[in-house]
């Protein structure tokens, strides 16, 4: 009931933007420019790269809250204070899903948060330049003989002829969003190309049961770790196949989830939950659940497993009702936490599964969950400086580290769960326009958001990628025009014979030149154009 629902909704939203402001506020105060805030010394230390990667990861969120100005003042700051011409070894599925997935999502929103806006924007801004070239010190971790990528990489001298080649799987197969997003907004194919190129190859080392390992050696193309589940090393190759498929419009990426699906249905769940098994056997190695996989629901959801999900994330949910959390790894089979993985880092899947099934189905059990998340946050894990992760789920103590997710992730999903008309759901009618001359209707719904929550709009991938073709298209025609006519004289003839046959610009009395053959654009084009006499309209 509509009434209901926002009596519920509105000042749970005041409460979690007081929750993030604390985090935010803490983080500028006591650790910019560093990565991370430690709220128990209320400091900061550089983790992923030292690019002030709180302040990257939350940009976004500062305008899903409203924030206008702090996000115009941020997206400045940005562009003034961040070079990636640095010499710092950085995790490549990292710097990609939180630095490069960030700037884009931010440049995608920047008409929304009152930034003047380039010319020709989606497909050009500081923004995204900025992501490009994020993005552009990723790419020699996928000069590998497969084309799957080193886990790590150099952002100043490449990859390190000591560095390892193995990875896990998400390393591999969780690019496509954003690589894909960046080539079709810039025009730019290299990195889409390379996206896609280390999916084909991934794809290619499943078992005969249909099923891959969690870490592989890129260069072998061996599987190092066998053991398979939809958790840790695996979790968001899976989820990017599904949501590649949907910003791309992509039937083979969905094809590929739906084929694993099968295997993980057949091998993987019993009772709803999800075990670990051999790649190669499906026998069970580990009855486990661990918090990352409380994604899968949301997940299952984007597919239309609505009756999988509930039942899934009910399981979950106990979990969370046991100990006011979700620890990393838990015993299904013993009912309690695993041995030295007893610890909460505020991680944001089982939210971010719940905003999923509450937009699916409006039954308030989801909203319950929000309000449990938000008392269990609120009273286990703030202090002074922010939020703590918790060491120890069973006695409640805490770690000196506040993820960046926390604010990228964690605050957001909860935020979009009681906020049903956010323009990020499709709410409302506020869209916008954009691209050459204006010509493109962008956010105007279907946001994708990546495994970091920064979401995407399939509308500026399409606006930027038709100007491209259409550009292309008339640089063919125009260049189809310009080359000479194939010579028609035999090797006999002299150059001055050839010469009188060569057609005179001006046409005698009477007579018609013929229009040269053109081949129509796929796609209209926006714009009037005339070559040669013959117009392209827009019904052409």
């Amino acid at each position: 009931v509509p009434v209901e629902r926002s009596s519920i909704s509105e000042p749970r939203q005041q409460r979690i933007k007081s929750m993030f402001y604390h985090a935010y506020n803490s983080y500028l105060d006591n650790a910019f420019p560093y990565d991370e805030l430690r709220p128990l010394t209320c400091d900061g230390q550089d983790t992923w790269g030292s690019f002030s990667l709180t302040l990257i990861d939350a940009l976004d969120t500062l305008l899903v809250l409203g924030n206008n100005t702090e996000f115009q003042r941020v997206s400045s700051l940005l562009q003034d204070t961040v070079d990636f011409n640095m010499d710092v070894n950085a995790s490549v599925f990292e710097t990609n899903i939180r630095v490069v997935g960030g700037l884009l999502s931010a440049h995608l929103l920047s008409g929304r948060g009152g930034v003047e806006a380039e010319p020709g924007w989606p497909c050009a801004g500081p923004l995204l330049r900025m992501a490009a070239d994020a993005a552009a010190k990723l790419l020699p971790a996928f000069q590998t003989s497969s084309g799957m990528p080193y886990g790590t990489v150099n952002l100043a001298r490449g990859v390190s002829p000591s560095e390892t080649p193995v990875t896990c799987t998400a390393g591999v197969g969780t690019f496509i969003l954003e690589f894909a997003a960046l080539s079709r907004l810039t025009g730019d194919p290299q990195f889409e190309t390379a996206a896609r190129h280390a999916l084909l190859a991934l794809w290619d080392t499943r078992s005969e049961i249909g099923l891959v390992g969690n870490h592989i050696d890129v260069q072998s193309r061996k599987w190092v770790a066998q053991d398979t589940g939809i958790g840790a090393g695996v979790d968001s190759y899976l989820e990017y196949l599904v949501k590649g498929s949907i910003l791309l419009q992509d039937q083979g990426l969905l094809n590929m989830f739906l084929e694993y699906d099968r295997a993980i249905q057949n091998y993987t769940r019993f009772d709803d939950w999800y075990l670990w098994v051999q790649m190669h056997k499906g026998t069970v190695t580990m009855p486990i659940f661990q918090s990352l996989e409380a994604f899968w629901p949301g997940l299952q959801s984007l597919v239309g497993d609505l009756d999988g999900a509930i039942r899934t994330f009910q399981n979950y949910y106990s979990v969370w009702r046991q100990f006011g959390g979700l620890p990393e790894f838990y015993s299904i089979t013993q009912g309690y936490t695993v041995d030295k993985r007893e610890g909460y880092p505020l991680r944001p899947e089982l939210i971010e599964s719940a905003m999923y099934l509450f937009r699916a189905t409006g039954d308030h059990v989801y909203l319950q969950f929000g309000l449990d998340a938000i008392e269990s946050i609120e009273k286990i894990a703030k202090t002074p400086c922010g939020y703590a992760s918790v060491k120890d789920l069973r006695d409640h103590k805490l770690d000196n580290r506040m993820e960046s997710f926390f604010l990228a992730e964690t605050i957001k999903y909860l935020y979009l769960l009681f906020d049903p008309a956010h323009f990020l759901h499709g709410a409302g009618e506020d869209w916008e326009v954009g691209g050459e001359d204006g010509g493109c209707v962008l956010g105007a719904g279907g946001y994708i958001f990546n495994t970091e929550a920064h979401p995407l709009d399939p509308a500026a991938l399409h606006c930027c990628s038709r100007h491209a073709r259409e550009r292309q298209e008339l640089r063919d025609i125009l260049l189809s025009q310009s080359k000479p006519p194939p010579a028609t004289h035999s090797q006999s003839e002299t150059p001055k014979a050839a010469e009188s046959q060569s057609e005179s610009i001006a046409l005698k009395p009477g007579e018609r030149k013929a229009a040269p053959l053109l081949s129509c654009p796929v796609q209209p084009f926006s714009a009037r154009l005339a070559v040669l006499g013959q117009v392209f309209t827009d019904n052409t």
